[in-house]
């Protein structure tokens, strides 16, 4: 039988090839998207966010070659994930390893352009600088913004009146002309088209909100100083953009811009600052500087011993549990394992803060029966040993189940011949435990053991909840605590610290990368957890 020859040709992956309308709505999709990315890098761009249209145009781009290479045909299916990756995933970890190189804190957030626009707002009364006084008039339109709400008539020592418009140069009016009507005894005009002349009682009201609007135009702006005068004022700073340099226009100034910061010769600094690279700063502060190395060092050591210490701890009790549940009968070791499953269903951060309640010095059940048996104070808790215990006691109980049910499920797992076969060897019930199930048991569960180890290495939920990292360390410059771990360490650095140094922070997201991946990595693959099987046909 052969193929009419009027059927769609065959397309080299297997799929037929495009019909007309379907490349049309293809490019209809693409036109889109582009049009769609366009508008959103234009607005990126304006405000000198790069990184973030850097990564945008990659995510487009991506997805034009993918909806119009046929060799990457099954990518478009992916295209959503793929775009989410690279967006969530990808650029996130990139900007953290930008911002560590750079002094990004509260004092520097703002692009260079971005200050430099706001420098550029601040005005200054020269000596020499026209004096009016003034006359408000208001627009009979509602819901106007203040910028758009106001009109001034200005009156000079002599002359003739000028009509001052927010964001328009001043006008020179004739009365009659352009909606002004005649000037009355004090030569202010009795109307003006689309506006109502504010009273002195209502102009007295209003202060407040006319002082900060700018009539007129740069450089010609005019703003109220008093209710009895209103003066021309220039803007204070320049910018240089060829030698990115700022010059103070009032005083002569020039400062030029250091580490984000536009410093003059004598030191004075202006604000606001912008976020710029500072090189290796915070990385030579991290590791020279005592101020920082010392808690950095101390929490590294107990982050590292918190992981260890909880995952043993955790294991061990979860494998007791399991052996014995194994010599009990059947329905009784089912009933007593949901019951000891329950910590693990509770959601943490209820289980925390009822830990949280129970541990309090003054209204805590467990501060006080401690109290009562072994005499302890009931402030036990607040010192450095005691509250790192306190941490370590609710991770346990939060997280043995889960070792109750991989142990159970991997000891379910050993063959029971291998058992009975080394019995009948005469083993030891400690000798089979110890030279075949524990071999076998570490097989099976030891990569599970290698990702709780790294859970807990960045355990934020317990220690942030429960102590936020306290007690404090003395005499360090950031937010240092006892128990903080490394993760709850770089959460208050970046966001309840009073400077907020992401800077900082970022160089210790990238430390906790450093310690995590190689011992992930070397442990899954000396288990052979990724390995591929193959068999022959």
């Amino acid at each position: 039988m052969t193929r009419n020859e009027s059927s769609p040709k065959s397309h080299p992956t297997g799929y037929a090839q495009t019909s007309l309308s379907g490349l049309l709505m293809r490019l209809l999709f693409l036109l889109l998207v582009d049009m769609g990315a366009v508008w959103f890098l234009s607005q990126l761009m304006s405000e000198g966010i790069w990184f973030l249209a850097g990564v945008i145009i990659v995510c487009v781009l991506g997805v034009n070659v993918f909806f119009i290479s046929r060799k990457l045909y099954g990518l478009r299916w992916l295209s959503p994930g793929l775009v989410l990756l690279c967006l969530m995933v990808i650029a996130p970890i990139i900007y953290t390893v930008y911002v560590a190189f750079t002094n990004y804190d509260n004092n520097h957030v703002l692009t260079e352009q971005q200050a430099v626009q706001v420098l550029e707002l601040e005005t200054y009364l020269d000596e020499g600088a026209p004096k009016y006084t003034w006359t408000a008039f208001r627009r009979n339109v509602a819901n106007v913004s203040p910028s758009g709400k106001y009109a001034l008539w200005l009156k000079p020592p002599s002359g003739q009146g000028l009509l001052a418009l927010p964001g328009e140069p001043l006008q020179s009016v004739q009365p009659g002309t352009a909606g002004v009507g005649p000037l009355n005894a004090e030569g202010v005009p009795e109307s003006i088209e689309g506006y109502q002349r504010v009273s002195r009682v209502d102009s007295v009201i209003a202060i407040s909100e006319l002082s900060q609007i700018e009539f007129g135009q740069a450089p010609n702006v005019i703003k109220i100083k008093s209710l009895d005068e209103a003066a021309q004022y220039k803007q204070k700073y320049a910018y240089d953009a060829e030698h990115h340099t700022v010059l103070n226009q009032e005083t002569g100034k020039t400062y030029a811009p250091i580490e984000g910061t536009f410093t003059s010769a004598d030191g004075e600094k202006l604000s606001p600052a912008f976020f710029t690279v500072v090189g290796l700063r915070h990385f030579i502060n991290t590791f020279t500087n005592e101020s920082y190395r010392r808690p950095i060092l101390e929490i590294f050591a107990w982050t590292v011993t918190f992981a260890i210490v909880v995952v043993a701890v955790q294991f061990a009790i979860g494998l007791v549990l399991s052996v014995a549940f194994m010599d009990l009968p059947r329905r009784i070791a089912k009933i007593i394992r949901s019951v000891l499953l329950l910590p693990y269903i509770i959601p943490a951060y209820l289980s925390v803060l009822v830990w949280s309640s129970m541990f309090n010095p003054n209204l805590g059940i467990v501060t006080k029966v401690l109290n009562n048996l072994f005499g302890l104070p009931l402030d036990w808790t607040v010192y450095p040993m005691g509250s790192r215990i306190e941490v370590l006691l609710v991770t346990f109980w939060l997280g043995f189940p889960y070792f109750l049910l991989i142990n159970s499920g991997a000891l379910q797992a050993i063959p029971e011949e291998i058992l009975e076969a080394a019995e009948v060897d005469g083993a030891s019930g400690w000798q089979r435990f110890w030279s075949i199930t524990f071999p076998l048991l570490m097989e099976i569960v030891g990569p599970l053991i290698v990702l709780a180890a790294a859970f807990n290495f960045n355990n934020f939920t317990v220690v942030y909840l429960l102590t936020q990292g306290g007690p404090p360390m003395p005499n360090v410059l950031t937010p240092a605590g006892h128990t903080d771990l490394l993760i709850t360490y770089t959460y208050k650095l970046a966001f309840t610290f009073t400077n907020s140094e992401y800077g900082l922070a970022s160089v210790i997201s990238i430390l906790i990368y450093f310690v995590l991946a190689p011992v992930v990595y070397t442990q899954f693959r000396h288990r052979q957890v990724w390995a591929e099987e193959t068999s022959n046909a």
